[in-house]
């Protein structure tokens, strides 16, 4: 009853906090109407979110088998790697792709080289491009939680009965999949259809525009609040459709419990062993390249920071921090009371942070100055929008948690304080690193709700990058990138190898 509790007290602030913004601006707004160029944009956006959450998914699941049933020299350094893209500011991201697949890039220099014509990364294809470098390292991060969820001792059952691959892949890959993969579909395609800086990079034009983009120019140039609000609604209808269908196709793979005994995957040898091989270095170069260029770009400026850029970090850090503990406590709260608060729980994945960010402008400006809530405002906007992620990452273990021994500590009568430090914490180490470290990245390198009410002196990290890059200070502007970059990644690689560590 109390975790029943705590979870509608954690969905109604969550809901408030999602859907009041968007209230506010459609007060505001008076009435609008969406022209032909805002259909067009519905119809892209769906397009190259559908596309993207396909192609990433597909490409993620043998990354994810050959990480789950492979050792070898580093693999726990990929494993942490496979967070970097997901979790890179956009901006930084992009501009490393840009480096490898643009015109001037690694790859047309080959083409050149070849006598073949350059191809443009601009246009449908580069906005998949970006949404797969970003997201499939992330739906890789899921699904092999999956695997590794599985408890060893199925396979070793399956050993003992002499099974083949193709008999692990049907009667324990299979159903694990089967569960998991709609919701990791749904996340990656919920956070396309929300695109900014990728559309507005690599869009390519009219045709190329997002949802989120259309919204941005209905704001930013012509204060347009009502067509603002109708696409943010549109959003929200999106999401909605998609949650409700991915209901009806996830069906539990029903494992039962483990003893926690350690892991024996399952490593058949052969041409699978080769391709498993093929597999992971065409994922590490997939990765790795972006970001390495974008590290060889801001080396040089990353030793000529100005003072205002170490107080910037300390800002941003003030701010992921907080964010974090406080979007994974409330994701925690949701899973472990019923899997009906998971369409409360994805709804700020439908939200445009320009209509959120605008709304909470409103609500706050008639009172006091906006600047001087701009960090406490930002924190709490942050863990609003990545608490969908931290549950997504919670709640299948929440779920299995609860059906393994959820009996057994009612008969027990573990309940509250006692039940979360002896049963739910020690078997949710893991989740809850990954999930506290995606948050804390993610909230370190967001630049959304800061860029409307921080002053002069109140910048965080992101904005400041933005900042020096509009002054054409750009040798410091790619340092402070690269050190945004290094942040990020550390707050990462320390929470998500603190939560391995301690279940290991």
């Amino acid at each position: 009853m109390a975790r029943r509790a705590g979870a509608l007290i954690v969905a109604a602030a969550l809901a408030a906090l999602t859907l009041g913004p968007l209230a506010l601006v459609m007060a505001r707004a008076g009435g609008g109407a969406l022209g032909a160029a805002d259909w067009a944009a519905l119809r892209f956006t769906i397009l190259q979110a559908a596309l993207s959450s396909l192609v990433s998914v597909l490409l993620a699941v043998p990354v994810a088998r050959a990480l789950a049933r492979r050792s070898f020299p580093g693999r726990g350094l990929m494993i942490a790697l496979l967070g970097a893209p997901f979790l890179l500011p956009v901006i930084v991201a992009v501009l490393g792709i840009i480096a490898v697949f643009g015109r001037a890039g690694l790859f047309n220099r080959g083409f050149e080289a070849l006598g073949l014509a350059p191809l443009s990364i601009y246009g449908l294809h580069g906005v998949v491009l970006a949404h797969v470098f970003f997201n499939m390292p992330f739906a890789v991060r899921l699904i092999l939680q999956g695997w590794l969820a599985i408890p060893s001792e199925r396979f070793r059952l399956a050993a003992a009965l002499g099974f083949g691959p193709s008999d692990v892949a049907r009667h324990l890959e299979r159903p694990m999949l089967r569960e998991v993969l709609p919701g990791v579909v749904l996340v990656v395609f919920v956070i396309c259809l929300s695109s900014f800086a990728v559309a507005l990079t690599l869009g390519g034009g009219p045709r190329a525009t997002t949802v989120e983009l259309a919204i941005y120019q209905a704001l930013r140039f012509e204060f347009d609040l009502g067509r603002a609000a109708l696409l943010a609604a549109l959003q929200f209808t999106i999401c909605g459709a998609a949650v409700l269908a991915t209901g009806a196709v996830a069906l539990p793979s029903a494992f039962g419990a483990g003893l926690d005994r350690a892991a024996v995957p399952f490593a058949p040898r052969g041409w699978r062993r080769v391709a498993d091989a093929l597999v992971l270095t065409a994922a590490a170069a997939f990765l790795l390249l972006p970001m390495a260029m974008v590290a060889a770009r801001g080396l040089p400026g990353l030793f000529q920071l100005p003072p205002e850029v170490w107080a910037a970090a300390g800002r941003s850090l003030s701010v992921a921090l907080p964010s974090a503990f406080l979007s994974v406590s409330g994701a925690l709260v949701l899973a472990l009371a019923s899997p009906r608060f998971g369409l409360v729980a994805t709804l700020p994945l439908a939200a445009s942070s320009l209509v959120l960010g605008t709304g909470l402008f409103l609500a706050v400006h008639p009172f006091l100055n906006p600047t001087l809530v701009a960090l406490p405002v930002t924190m709490l906007v942050n863990a609003v929008l990545s608490l969908p992620f931290a549950y997504r990452i919670l709640a299948p273990e929440a779920r299995a948690l609860e059906a393994d021994y959820g009996r057994l500590a009612q008969a027990l009568g573990l309940g509250g304080l006692a039940r979360l430090r002896w049963l739910t914490l020690p078997r949710l180490r893991r989740p809850l690193g990954f999930a506290l470290g995606v948050s804390a990245a993610l909230a370190m390198g967001d630049l959304g709700v800061i860029a409307l009410f921080a002053g002069e002196g109140g910048a965080t990290l992101p904005l400041l990058v933005q900042r020096l890059m509009g002054a054409y200070r750009l040798e410091q502007a790619a340092g402070a990138a690269l050190l945004l970059v290094l942040t990020s990644f550390a707050l990462f690689w320390i929470f998500d190898r603190g939560g391995r560590h301690a279940a290991s």
